[in-house]
């Protein structure tokens, strides 16, 4: 085992640094989906006060302007858009539509479930669709380690049950994310329950294969090793114990879970225990969104706006 790290200097270390470092880029233009939902406006109000965001609310305005009063919201959003639908997929639809258009830079789910925003911006007419595995990245701030740092988990929301082939695409798409935090050789653990290969639990064998994969340069600048379990992912003594001579062990920058289920309850798990869980917006679509419920700027979180494909510049006549 290596000795211990130190923090990396120009890698992105905890959510006050990333919002920080998204305020250089200026206000984005937010669609807030099915706007009628008390935390999505409480974290666009919060975007939009410290001006990382420009909110544009869609939904029944009525609904909307009655919860933000509500919540004493008024002043963070006197400036924001309102856009009429009728309802919870016309919503999904008009947004996601707004977004491939490049009228939108990013979009927050309100009062909708999961699967009519995917449905929308799946839907091929619409355009957001890249070729690529939809895919989920959760941030958290660890200090396992002795120090702050921003660690990721992927995927937790969107793939139940992905095979090698999507796992890979997984892992590439958790690398972009990686990158666009600083992380210049991003350390991508393949986790697993144990750090032991066997043929009775098929995620290890995934695990080695994508190992041996990340041997042969197929992930680009990136040190993949695995299968990992939780402990020797993130702590070097238990790495140490287990004798796991790797880079990655002890000092993930990311885990990539074998399956929903260990993603969501490490997730879950981490939300409800540190209070730190922020997920970040989901990798390959066309733009950023939000697939879950956001607190955007409280005390212990932050917002990621990490570009998948570079939004584009135009905008309807009149609207801004």
């Amino acid at each position: 085992m290596s000795a211990t790290i130190a923090p990396p200097s120009a890698a992105i270390s905890d959510f006050e640094e990333l919002r920080h470092s998204a305020q250089a880029f200026g206000p984005k233009r937010l669609g807030v989906i099915a706007a009628d939902d008390d935390v999505a406006l409480m974290a666009a109000a919060g975007a939009a006060e410290l001006r990382l965001a420009f909110p544009v609310l869609i939904g029944d305005e009525t609904k909307i302007r009655l919860k933000i009063r509500e919540l004493g919201l008024m002043p963070q959003l006197q400036g924001a858009i309102y856009l009429a639908a009728a309802n919870a997929v016309e919503a999904a639809t008009t947004a996601a539509r707004m977004a491939s258009d490049g009228v939108l830079d990013l979009l927050l789910k309100g009062h909708l479930r999961t699967d009519e925003l995917l449905r929308s911006v799946l839907d091929k007419n619409v355009g957001l669709r890249t070729g690529r595995l939809l895919s989920d990245v959760m941030l958290y701030e660890d200090r396992l380690s002795g120090f702050k740092r921003l660690v990721g988990v992927t995927d937790g929301g969107l793939n139940v049950a992905p095979n090698l082939e999507q796992k890979k695409q997984i892992l590439l798409n958790a690398l972009d994310v990686m990158h666009a935090l600083g992380i210049e050789r991003p350390k991508m653990a393949i986790m697993s329950a144990s750090e032991a290969v066997s043929a009775a639990m098929p995620s290890t064998i995934d695990a080695l294969t994508l190992t041996e994969m990340g041997k042969l340069d197929a992930f680009g600048n990136a040190e993949v090793y695995g299968p990992l379990a939780l402990d020797n992912a993130l702590l070097e003594s238990a790495a140490r114990a287990k004798g796991i001579n790797s880079p990655v062990a002890g000092h993930a920058d990311c885990m990539v879970v074998p399956n929903i289920e260990s993603g969501n309850l490490l997730g879950v798990s981490n939300q409800k225990m540190s209070g730190s869980y922020r997920r970040m917006s989901s990798c390959n679509c066309g733009m950023d969104f939000s697939s879950t419920y956001l607190r955007a700027l409280g005390r212990n979180s932050g917002v990621v706006s990490h570009q998948l494909r570079p939004p584009m510049s135009r905008s309807p006549p009149g609207f801004w």
